[in-house]
C-alpha cells in the first residue's frame, strides 16, 4: 500500500516536466551521439572551451596540450603544444581573450600559450607540482594550486607572483566568484573556504560535505555555484546567501568534475560511474545521462550551445585495453553527422 502513492507521485513529477526539460530532452534525443576525436597519446585530464566557443583545449598525462577548432559538427585538431616536462593536469582559457590559455603541470611550472603564434608566451616557475589552475574573471590574475596545498597568484601581464598562500588543509579545486571579489577553495575536510579578494582574508568556512570536497564551479549567470564531493553528492549553493539549495544524488562514486551550461539551466556532473549526469538546475530533475565506458575525469559545456565536451579514462586494465587512450569526446552533435 505504501508503494502506490510514491509511484503515482513519481508519475506526476514525470508528467510535470518543465518545458525547458522537455525541449532539451527532445534535442538530445536527436543528438544522442558521443563522437570521439583523437587528441593525445595518454589519458586526458582536462578539457576547456575558449570564451567564444570556437576552440576546445585538452591537457594530458602525455605532457602536452591540444587545441581543436569546432567546425560545423566536428572537432578538427589545430595544434599540439609541447614544452611541459610532466603531466598537464589542468588548463583554462583567458575569460575574455579567445586566443590565450594556460596550463598547469606537475613539472612545477605553468605555461601561457597563444593560439595565434602556437608558442608558449610565458613559463612561470612555481614551488610545487601543480594540479589546479583558474583565471580570474577580470583576466588580470592566474591562480595555481599545487600538491603541497600552496596557492600562488600570478599577474597575467607581468607573469610574476603577486601573492602566495600556504593552507593547512588539503586544497582541491580553486575558483573566483563571478564578481572577482571572493576566492573559493574546496578542501579535504569537506569544507568550502572563502577568502576576500584581493586581500585574501578568510571570510567563511562552510561545512559542505561529510567527506572530501573535490570540485567547484560557478554558473555563468552568477546565481549559483556547485560543489562535488567524495560522498558522491553534488550540492548547489546560492551565491548571495551561501546556503545549500539542493543536492543531486544520482552518482555512486566521488564526483570529480562539474560544468554548468551556458544558460545556467543544466549541470553536468561525472565520476567513476559509467555515465555523466545532466540535471536541471532549478528542480534537480534528471534531464539526461550520457553513457560512458569508463570513469570521466573532466566535463565542459560549450559557452554558447548545448554541446558537452568530456574525457574518460579510456585505457586501463579494468577496461577494454584495445581502445585508444587520449580521446576527447563531444555529446550533443546531430545523430546523422
Amino acid at each position: 500500500a505504501v508503494v502506490a502513492p510514491s509511484r503515482s507521485r513519481r508519475g506526476a513529477a514525470a508528467m510535470a516536466l518543465s518545458p525547458y526539460v522537455q525541449a532539451m530532452q527532445e534535442l538530445f534525443r536527436a543528438n544522442t551521439r558521443s563522437r570521439e576525436f583523437p587528441a593525445h597519446g595518454a589519458k586526458v585530464h582536462s578539457v576547456a572551451w575558449s570564451c567564444c566557443g570556437r576552440r576546445l583545449a585538452s591537457g594530458s598525462f602525455d605532457k602536452t596540450a591540444s587545441v581543436f577548432l569546432l567546425e560545423k559538427d566536428r572537432l578538427v585538431k589545430e595544434n599540439n603544444y609541447r614544452g611541459h616536462g610532466d603531466s598537464v593536469d589542468q588548463l583554462c582559457w583567458h575569460p575574455s581573450n579567445p586566443d590565450l590559455f594556460v596550463t598547469a603541470s606537475g613539472d612545477k611550472t605553468i605555461r601561457i600559450w597563444d593560439v595565434r603564434t602556437t608558442k608558449c608566451i610565458a613559463t612561470v616557475n612555481t614551488k610545487g607540482e601543480n594540479i589546479n589552475i583558474c583565471w580570474s574573471p577580470d583576466g588580470q590574475t592566474i591562480a595555481v594550486g599545487n600538491k603541497d596545498d600552496v596557492v600562488t597568484f600570478i599577474d597575467a601581464k607581468t607573469h610574476r607572483s603577486k601573492a602566495e598562500e600556504q593552507f593547512k588543509f588539503e586544497v582541491n579545486e580553486i575558483s573566483w566568484n563571478n564578481d572577482n571579489n571572493m576566492f573559493f577553495l574546496t578542501n579535504g575536510n569537506g569544507c568550502i573556504n572563502i577568502l576576500s579578494y584581493p586581500e585574501l582574508k578568510p571570510i567563511q568556512s562552510i561545512n559542505a560535505h561529510p567527506s572530501n570536497c573535490i570540485c567547484i564551479k560557478f554558473d555563468p549567470m552568477g546565481k549559483y555555484f556547485a560543489t562535488g564531493s567524495a560522498d558522491a553528492l553534488v550540492s548547489l549553493w546560492d551565491v548571495d546567501e551561501l546556503v545549500c539549495v539542493r543536492c543531486f544524488s544520482r552518482l555512486d562514486w566521488p564526483v570529480r568534475t562539474l560544468s554548468f551550461s551556458h544558460d545556467g539551466k543544466m549541470l553536468a556532473s561525472a565520476s567513476e560511474d559509467h555515465f555523466i549526469d545532466i540535471a536541471e538546475v532549478e528542480t534537480g530533475e534528471k534531464l539526461w545521462e550520457v553513457q560512458c565506458e569508463s570513469p570521466t575525469f573532466t566535463v565542459a559545456w560549450h559557452p554558447k550551445r548545448p554541446l558537452l565536451a568530456f574525457a574518460c579514462d579510456d585505457k586501463d586494465g579494468k577496461y577494454d585495453s584495445s581502445r585508444e587512450a587520449g580521446t576527447v569526446k563531444l555529446f550533443g552533435l546531430p545523430n546523422d553527422s
